[in-house]
């Protein structure tokens, strides 16, 4: 048999293995329902350092919040800009960030500060550039919270809003964010959740005190994997659910430079709370995806009778982004055939983010520098 021959065979299995990781590792991802009033109120805190063109639409989204009753801190973290105006103009209670030594990184030291400041029986944590959707959210998130007996932290990761072009190249981040979560694999009833996410956390005041809050994650550059790994760590759940109908997000509007910044900060330290089985299934689906293409090559310039086959395996690669994509967030089409460009886009900032933590030790955010 020819040599060409039989390594198409040993791709197209391992090709059909990531089809089939991929169905496995983005199985499902749950939404929280609509379950009554709630009966408790919320203290929503934003750590917000130099957000006056990304704060604004969150805060126009929270003052149309009805059923509920809140209060607004928002903990300015050295801003230079027009921050701290933007959030009284709406009502907000604005307080300074001063715990930047002893270990404390900015948003653990924002959120830590905020949540010292809340006088309501639920703290809810809120990154700046998280929008609710509709002018019921809160009051689902709350009620939701409630029902499930108010213990522990409820997390959501909001839609995925994608505008800019590469942007719209930084689709797999999301999708692989919510696989490396654990809990929305097809064995997600069984494993623990990987953490919390960090831009909607919700958990009751009294447990975050219990556990130690922020100040124990003092130094964690993804503090929200490591305060839900410290709930957990006390005995206390972490629900994690997809924010579509709740809360949508728009992360990195700045520039490409910012986009790289900041998943670079997190991705390799991020990864680490990925059960192992998950995480090998990841790896076997982006062995599948990255084969599939060169297949589809291979096949085109030889007389192998494989085109047919591969080109086969490559549509239902597209496919199936096409529908993991619906349950992370918003994207264009064209983005989906051109997957091979996704992949190339995603190792190249994971592999600038493992050398930025394990050679160069640090990166600069928002104009600090952080070590990772």
């Amino acid at each position: 048999m020819d040599v060409l021959v039989i390594l198409l065979m040993i791709a197209f299995v391992i090709a059909l293995l990531g089809l089939l990781s991929g169905v496995l590792v983005f199985w499902r991802v749950p939404i929280i329902q609509p379950t009554g009033t709630p009966k408790s109120s919320a203290s929503i805190i934003i750590p917000a350092r130099n957000e006056e063109l990304r704060l604004q639409p969150l805060l126009e989204s929270i003052v149309h919040q009805r059923h509920v009753s809140y209060e607004v801190i928002v903990v300015d973290d050295g801003s230079t800009d027009g921050t701290r105006e933007l959030a009284r103009s709406y009502g907000a209670v604005v307080i300074s960030n001063e715990l930047l030594e002893d270990g404390w990184i900015g948003k653990s030291a924002a959120c830590w500060a905020g949540a010292l400041t809340a006088e309501n029986k639920l703290l809810l944590f809120m990154d700046a550039d998280t929008v609710f959707t509709h002018p019921d959210s809160l009051s689902i998130y709350v009620a939701s919270f409630e029902s499930m007996g108010s213990r522990g932290i409820l997390s959501l990761q909001p839609d995925h809003y994608a505008e800019r072009w590469y942007e719209q190249l930084a689709f797999l981040f999301p999708l692989i964010v919510m696989a490396g979560m654990n809990v929305f694999t097809i064995v997600g009833d069984r494993l623990k959740a990987g953490g919390s996410f960090g831009p909607c956390l919700l958990c009751d005041r009294e447990q975050y005190g219990q556990v130690g809050g922020h100040a124990v994650v003092r130094g964690a550059i993804m503090d929200d994997l490591a305060l839900g790994q410290a709930f957990q760590e006390h005995g206390l759940p972490v629900h994690c659910f997809g924010g579509k109908g709740i809360a949508w997000l728009r992360m990195y509007p700045g520039g490409l430079s910012d986009m790289v910044q900041g998943y670079s900060k997190s991705m390799a330290s991020g990864s680490t709370a990925t059960h192992p089985l998950v995480m090998g299934m990841i790896y076997v689906w982006m062995a599948g995806a990255s084969i599939a293409p060169v297949m589809l090559i291979v096949s085109s310039f030889s007389s192998t009778g494989w085109l047919g086959v591969s080109i086969g395996l490559y549509t239902l690669y597209v496919i199936e982004l096409v529908i993991a994509s619906r349950r992370v967030g918003r994207f264009v089409w064209w983005i989906f055939p051109l997957y091979p460009l996704l992949l190339v886009v995603f190792i190249s900032i994971f592999m600038y983010s493992l050398y930025l933590s394990k050679r160069k030790g640090s990166v600069e955010w928002k104009g600090r520098n952080i070590n990772v």
